[in-house]
């Protein structure tokens, strides 16, 4: 169980703050008997006519909480148990000069230097996977920005030719994205290139970045359920766009593509933000209750596969003791304002897959091609 099952146990029991769901509340709470007469009992004519008394309810909230925090614990808490995995050694991240067009080289080089001991490190600890991970990216062939093998691990890879490309595309991925399943998000970034290159046209130069700067949390976890990773990593994407301005120069358009999490780690960041473009894919909501929320003069675009199971969640929002949980509005609702693209028929980890229609509007996209998107 998950974000899915969680969220639909929210929409269930969520408390008084998301009123559509109060009817669906009373299934769990037990009902009164009815007065009897003969015992001097008043007959029930109806709720609005005769409230109950205010100890009865505190008792029913009581219940009602009760409840939650059970259904919550059974749906998130108790299928982390033992899934807590050990600190892997690594070396602090090397020190950089300001990232600028004349530095990239050397920072490459530092970042591919600095996983090459973090995987004889890994090794050491014996953690083979890890140490095979960041071997991998110490290869020569590999352009970071940013790297960190401590814990889960960071890195910032680019595919292309960032100095010169005049359209840059930025991927933002979603929960249980680290060092150890970096494989797949690298693959997306790739694919993406690929289609840019084949389909820019003449004296377009492109290049794309695969961001992982932050903690994305595991999509069994608590962390999935509310915004509190995405509030961490917003000043961190804030401050890489800024950053990549620097290298790139204005002549750049750039486009954030976010995935699943992503989409609300985009959103978070997005009032002010100098990009062009921001896609929304398989979010579960954003946090923002409309596109004009965002605070953004970006684009704002969203998609949905046919065959995504984030369709199944609910886009509710609640507040739950200390936590507020979920996402709000469907980004591909109208109610969002969201300009909503074709994604085909593909499931979660699909939007980038070769060939997909979802790949192939995200590269028009990218590339400034806005007319020819095609509209769910």
């Amino acid at each position: 169980m998950g974000i899915k099952t969680t969220l639909r146990i929210l929409q269930v029991v969520a408390p008084s703050g998301a009123p559509a769901n109060r009817r669906s509340l009373r299934a769990f709470v037990p009902p009164r008997a009815a007065p009897d007469p003969k015992k001097g009992g008043t007959p029930q004519v109806g709720a609005s006519e005769t409230p109950p008394p205010e100890p009865k309810r505190r008792r029913t909230h009581n219940w009602r909480r009760a409840t939650l925090a059970a259904l919550i614990t059974a749906a998130v808490v108790t299928p982390l148990s033992g899934a807590a995995r050990p600190q892997i050694p690594a070396p602090p991240p090397a020190t950089l000069a300001p990232l600028t067009a004349t530095t990239l080289d050397a920072a490459y080089r530092a970042n591919r230097t600095n996983a090459a001991q973090a995987s004889r490190m890994a090794a050491a600890h014996g953690d083979r996977k890890r140490a095979a991970a960041d071997h991998s990216m110490a290869s020569p062939t590999r352009r970071f920005l940013t790297f960190d093998g401590r814990g889960e691990g960071q890195a910032t890879e680019v595919f292309g030719d960032l100095t010169h490309a005049t359209r840059i595309a930025v991927l933002i991925p979603g929960s249980d994205t680290s060092l150890d399943t970096y494989d797949r998000f690298r693959a997306t970034a790739v694919a993406l290139h690929n289609r840019l290159l084949r389909q820019a046209r003449k004296g377009t130069r492109t290049a794309v970045v695969a961001w992982l700067g932050y903690r994305t949390p595991g999509t069994v976890s608590t962390a999935v359920l509310t915004t509190d990773r995405a509030d961490e990593a917003a000043p961190h994407l804030r401050e890489f766009i800024a950053g990549l301005r620097h290298i790139a120069g204005r002549k750049a358009d750039i486009s954030l593509l976010c995935h699943s999490y992503g989409t609300v780690v985009c959103a978070r960041a997005a009032p002010g933000l100098d990009v062009q473009d921001i896609a929304f894919v398989g979010s579960p909501g954003t946090g923002a209750d409309t596109a004009a929320a965002l605070h953004t003069r970006a684009r704002v675009w969203a998609a949905r596969g046919a065959d995504d199971w984030i369709e199944e969640v609910p886009h509710v929002r609640a507040d739950l003791f200390s936590w507020t949980v979920g996402f709000g509005t469907d980004p591909v609702s109208p109610a969002f304002g969201a300009r909503v693209f074709a994604a085909g028929p593909g499931g979660h980890s699909d939007y980038f897959r070769p060939g997909s229609v979802s790949l192939a509007n995200l590269t028009r996209i990218v590339l400034g091609d806005t007319k020819e998107v095609t509209r769910a």
